[in-house]
Parts: structure tokens; sequence; C-alpha cells
């Protein structure tokens, strides 16, 4: 329910109602992390378990999202609604920010302060053959002298990585586009090129699949692969789970577009994700140079 209002007008501000959804959402995440905990140690049913929670938590979402359409596309949410998602989806994104921050962060202190550090004077005595240099990709230039870590080549930035590139900056090109065309009142153009941009995030993922597998194959550069294969790993593979999120809002994006949801003058559904997207665009930069190129 809402704020009491006259038929058809928007409310002053909208309320909710009592919403079972919070609860729901709570219980699908409960056990996919009891079940996590279950995996790793070694207990089969854990990952039944993870598998029913993010059933669970995924169908509560679908369900919690098309009430809020519901309630945005009957005229329920006024200029104050709009402000506050604004404010929302930009807290959101910055706490990204501060997500992938503390992985550059780890990458940074690793390169500048641990690895030097452990090729000190200090050191010298107890891993006397131990080569600080990065991205300690041979044996006796690891984190561990004594061969723990197999031997391993580094991912360059060419060519997959530049591919990848060139396909996330033409997907904010594409985007922009359509984002133009809605303000415009082409409806008909701002689904042709929000369905390019879909296309666009699918191949991108795509083709970081078949990294990984060249990683694993050819190069033996895996999680394990000291500390170099767990930052090059942790970073583009949270960034790779970051691009199937946008994607997905980008997708439903567009099917609601074919419904005729939104207007050039009431879109923020649609300019939320664009936010996101353009972020998870800008990390990647960040990435390519850092960690192939660097």
């Amino acid at each position: 329910m809402s704020a009491a209002t006259h038929q058809g007008a928007t409310p002053y501000y909208f309320v909710p109602g009592p919403s079972r959804h919070p609860v729901m959402a709570a219980i699908g995440l409960f056990f996919v992390i009891l079940g996590a905990g279950q995996w790793v140690n070694g207990h089969g049913w854990g990952a039944y378990s993870v598998l029913f929670g993010l059933i669970w938590w995924a169908v509560t979402l679908f369900q919690w999202f098309g009430d809020s359409i519901r309630e945005s596309e009957g005229g329920m949410y006024g200029s104050r609604i709009d402000v506050s998602y604004r404010w929302s989806m930009a807290w959101f994104i910055f706490s990204e920010v501060m997500f992938f921050g503390a992985f550059f962060g780890a990458l940074y202190w690793a390169r500048v302060h641990s690895v030097p550090s452990l090729g000190s004077l200090e050191n010298a005595l107890l891993w006397p053959d131990f080569k600080a240099v990065w991205p300690s990709g041979a044996p006796g230039a690891t984190a561990s002298p004594t061969g723990t870590v197999e031997p391993f080549s580094t991912m360059g930035p060419w060519p997959l990585p530049t591919i990848n590139t060139a396909l996330l900056l033409t997907s904010g090109i594409t985007l922009t586009i359509a984002h133009h065309a809605l303000i415009a009142g082409h409806r008909a153009k701002t689904i042709v090129w929000m369905w390019a941009t879909v296309l666009l995030g699918v191949t991108f993922l795509c083709v970081q699949g078949y990294e990984y597998f060249h990683a694993y194959r050819d190069l033996n550069l895996k999680l394990n692969s000291g500390v170099f294969g767990s930052t090059f790993f942790m970073l583009t593979g949270f960034h790779g789970f970051h691009v199937l999120v946008g994607m997905l809002m980008l997708l439903f994006i567009t099917l609601r577009l074919q419904k005729g949801h939104f207007t050039p003058e009431r879109h923020f559904g649609f300019e939320g994700a664009a936010w996101y997207w353009h972020f998870v665009d800008v990390v990647w930069l960040g990435l390519y140079v850092v960690v192939y190129w660097m």
C-alpha cells in the first residue's frame, strides 16, 4: 500500500506497505552462506544448499523488482523517489569503487612493498636464492623458493585483453547512442542500440572465458600461481562478474523498453544501469593498464 492520494495522482512521497521480500532474500542468502561454508569444508551437500539459496534469492529478487516496476509504471513514484533512487545508485557505485580499490591496493602493495621486502638483505639468510622481481613467473622468482609454486607465464595485453578493451569501449558508445535516442523519443532506435550493447557485453564474457582457458591450458597460470596469479584472477574475475551483472541489467532494461516502459522525461532505470556500465568500463581500463601492461 502507498500513501493516500487521489486516483491517478502521484503521491507526495510513496510509502510501501509491509513486504515479505527482505526476509525472503535473507533466507536465500542464509542457505548460500551455510552451503558455501560446508562445501569448502568437504561436505558435498553444501553445493546443493548454495544452489537452492541462489535460486530462492533470484526468484525473490525477480518478484521484488517486478513490484517496483509496477509501482513505477503505475505513477506512484514522484520526484522525491527519483532523487532517492539516484542517491542510492550513486552510493552503491561508490561502494564498488572502494571494493575494487582494495584489490588494486593489494596489487600495488605486493609489487611495490612485499616482493622487494622479501628480497631485501634482511631476508637473504632465510631465502638466499629468492629473486625479488615482478611478475615472479619463474622458479626462484616467486614467494616460494622451495618450488611449491609451479612455473607459469603471464598474460600479455595482446590479443585477448586488447580485444576485450575494444569491446567494452564500443559498448559504452552504443549505450550512449541509445540514451540520446531515448531522450529524443526514438524508441525503436534505442532498442536496436541497446541490443547491440548487450551483445557486446556477452561477447566480452565469452572472450574472457577463453582467456581463462588459455591461461590454465597454455600458460599454467592459475589462482595459486603465487601473488601474481591470485591478484590477476581476483581482479579480472570480479570485474567479469560485474560485467555479467551489468549485462543482465541492460538486458532487462532493453526488455522493458520493448514493453513500452520509460519516457524521454522519466527513465532513471535506464540511467542507473548506464551509470553502472560506464563504471565497469572505467575499471576495466585501469585493469588493462595495471595488470596487462605494467
